[in-house]
């Protein structure tokens, strides 16, 4: 759309700068969540490879998927 226009709107920009900020903010949600596949102990090497091809191929479901069913962190007191 903002190539279609000559002189773009202040709400075309404010668009484009969102639509920006969500891409760069899926791209570091998807490598955080790599880097945390990768570096968990309690997984095995199949589970590590089962969701980095569930991520890779299906990446909104993967991702989400992920981050709903990985165990915290906090260790009971």
């Amino acid at each position: 759309m903002l190539a279609y226009v000559d002189n773009p709107s202040f709400w075309d920009v404010i668009w484009w700068m969102t639509i920006f900020f969500a891409w760069v903010m899926w791209i570091f949600v998807v490598i955080n969540v790599f880097i945390d596949n990768f570096r968990r102990p309690d997984h095995s090497g199949s589970a590590k490879a089962f969701w980095t091809f569930l991520i890779v191929f299906l990446p909104v479901l993967g991702v989400l998927a992920y981050l709903i069913a990985r165990p915290s962190d906090v260790v009971p007191a």
